[in-house]
């Protein structure tokens, strides 16, 4: 992760300050505060700002449910009711906002996620970052013969560097190509002085996908938590997965509780439908997991397997 002068001195300038407040805080989080946490080669994640804490769950919670929770013993009891039983408005009362560096077509598959408010830096008005996401080749894989949007094995010897060859003198030849055609280098500097530059938001067409871009991304932490349960899961693409998995860490200073609940029944979870839900009954009263009578599917079925670490029955 490279950052800027002028990038340092802001953090180190925001780190810096000190303000009162009668709202809550997280100690925890405060601690790292405006820090650039990095990601991949060129990325990172930083909390700018955030809004709440656990306390802030539970005050939202009692709102809502009258006196009648005034009989819940302890904050703690209560989130993790709140979350167990998808009771979830409450968790809209909290708000986060990262400041995030990564890979454009990370950032076309981040978008999906349309429950956050967003603004991204714009190549219309300034030249993008002459920096490029090259994956590490143990990161190099085949395509999934079972999963279309999966990997399969780790490619490896020259096919391997073959590739990583190609990532990077695509990357370098097209930016070199987008700074000609801006008349433009990245330091500022004019390349032809008897030429003018193509508009930035043409030029910029020219580049390659793993070029980087940075946003602000602000959401409710019901929505992050949506977020992370998705993109930290280990089918998610590495990529994405690993900007999840430190986000994942920022949620444990910011809500402790809430964390912890999120790991015990998201993350850590599984979720089990009626027909499977059956068969787990059956095998419990000591009957044959029977297939073909679970009307499952192969894949669901599998699936139910792996999580009940039954190896044996896999078909």
């Amino acid at each position: 992760m490279a950052l800027t002068e002028q990038q340092i001195q802001e953090i180190k300038e925001q780190q810096s300050q000190e303000n009162s407040t009668k709202r809550v805080t997280s100690p925890e989080l405060e601690k790292i505060l405006y820090e650039a946490i990095p990601i991949l080669d060129h990325g990172f994640i930083r909390v700018i700002d955030y809004m709440g804490d656990d306390s802030s769950i539970v005050q939202a919670a009692r709102v809502s449910y009258g006196k009648g929770t005034k009989k819940v013993s302890t904050d703690e009891g209560l989130i993790r009711y709140l979350l167990r039983h998808w009771h979830s408005t409450p968790f809209e009362m909290c708000e986060i906002k990262y400041h995030v560096k990564l890979p454009i077509f990370i950032a076309r598959q981040w978008i999906r996620h349309r429950t956050a408010n967003v603004n991204e830096y714009s190549a219309r008005y300034s030249i993008l970052d002459k920096e490029f996401y090259i994956p590490t080749e143990d990161k190099l894989a085949a395509q999934s013969k079972s999963n279309r949007q999966g990997r399969g094995d780790i490619l490896t010897g020259d096919q391997a560097q073959e590739v990583l060859n190609i990532l990077k003198d695509d990357s370098t030849r097209t930016y070199q190509n987008y700074e000609k055609m801006l008349n433009e280098r990245y330091d500022g500097s004019v390349i032809d002085e008897n030429k003018d530059g193509l508009a930035r938001e043409l030029a910029r067409m020219n580049l390659t996908l793993n070029s980087y871009t940075q946003w602000y991304w602000k959401t409710d932490l019901l929505n992050l938590m949506n977020f992370l349960f998705l993109r930290a899961d280990i089918h998610a693409q590495y990529e994405i997965r690993v900007y999840a998995e430190a986000m994942i860490e920022t949620l444990k200073k910011w809500v402790p509780i809430t964390h912890s609940a999120f790991l015990d029944y998201r993350v850590g979870a599984a979720h089990v439908s009626s027909k499977g839900l059956q068969v787990i009954k059956s095998l419990l009263n000591g009957n044959e997991a029977n297939f073909e009578k679970s009307g499952l599917s192969k894949r669901e079925w599998n699936e139910l397997m792996e999580v009940l670490e039954k190896k044996d029955l896999l078909i």
